[in-house]
């Protein structure tokens, strides 16, 4: 049997609680579509909107909420959705399979470059004399002006070394359950005198994803996306989709710059680097509606071994 992690991107969530579960709604029927195929599923998804609402809601209390509690927030509702309209689609088809988030750690690194340039903005949008306020009364907190909208603070964006919950995940896995974990890219915890201790960052998803699925033994790391490939040349006249592509042209491709930092240069990234972990992996970018086409080879873009 197959073992596949699935990366679910934004566009597959919702900006609220309403439109979320329509959204889910309809994101499970792909899900289940593979599903019934045979494959072994963990999923993994973002929660940019998500935890910003969080963040948001509680910065309005006098004691706000730490970041890795608005995380794990997010990860209980958002695997909740999932987990319900999956369990929905499953018994509308006459199929009893168990579906179980996970609410996730993901251990970084303390002396990750990234914790000493915090890069990630998150919450709010704030006046100069809003952040220099919020500055003096926290001040381990770091504000930066966001493309002429307003001061929003920043936090690092540290890649993933482990996943704390990974032998519980196998274990569900083995017995047969759809798992949902490392959510939102998990929440970041560092080793700090022999103890877990929550830190105040954002691990990409992707990357996140693509350290699920080298821990679970996945076969394949699907990155779900907006697009049904990914293109170089993009929004030019010569734009040209990609297909089945190794990781030596993927990787020339981005050094060329054909790929933007902030959307599909970190899921590129990502696949590269599960595919090169081990011989026979392989990692697929595409959207949810062509992810059953992309695994038999009929769609979106597929990163292969040299």
């Amino acid at each position: 049997m197959k073992r596949v992690v699935i990366a679910l991107g934004g566009n597959a969530l919702g900006k609220n609680c309403q439109e979320q579960r329509e959204l889910v709604a309809q994101t499970a029927v792909p899900l289940v579509d593979l599903v019934e195929t045979g494959l072994e599923v963990v999923l993994s998804h973002g929660n940019g909107p998500q935890v910003g609402m969080i963040n948001l809601a509680f910065a309005k209390t006098a004691e706000g909420m730490p970041f890795p509690e608005c995380g794990a927030m997010s990860q209980g509702y958002i695997g909740y959705h999932l987990q319900n309209a999956i369990h929905n689609e499953l018994a509308k088809r006459g199929l009893s399979k168990p579906c179980a988030s996970i609410v996730t750690q993901v251990l970084v690194d303390a002396e990750d470059p990234a914790f000493f340039q915090p890069t990630k903005p998150i919450g709010p949008f704030y006046t100069a004399e809003e952040a220099e306020r919020l500055a003096e009364v926290h001040p381990k907190h770091r504000y930066v002006e966001d493309a002429g909208r307003g001061y929003r603070r920043v936090v690092a964006s540290p890649k993933p070394v482990d996943i704390i919950e990974k032998d519980l995940i196998l274990d569900l896995v083995s017995q047969g359950y759809i798992v949902v974990a490392a959510g939102g890219g998990g929440i970041p915890v560092i080793q700090h005198n022999g103890s877990l201790e929550g830190v105040a960052a954002v691990i990409d998803k992707d990357f996140a994803s693509a350290r699920l699925a080298e821990l679970v033994e996945a076969d394949t790391l699907i990155i779900l996306t907006a697009v049904d490939q990914v293109a170089i040349n993009f929004g030019k006249p010569d734009q040209e989709e990609l297909s089945e592509v190794s990781v030596s042209q993927m990787r020339a491709y981005a050094d060329q710059g054909q790929f933007a930092p902030g959307s599909m240069l970190p899921k590129v990234e990502a696949a590269m680097q599960f595919v090169t972990g081990a011989p026979g992996r392989k990692a697929l970018i595409t959207s949810l509606e062509k992810a059953a086409e992309g695994l038999a080879g009929k769609a979106g873009t597929l990163i292969v071994n040299d």
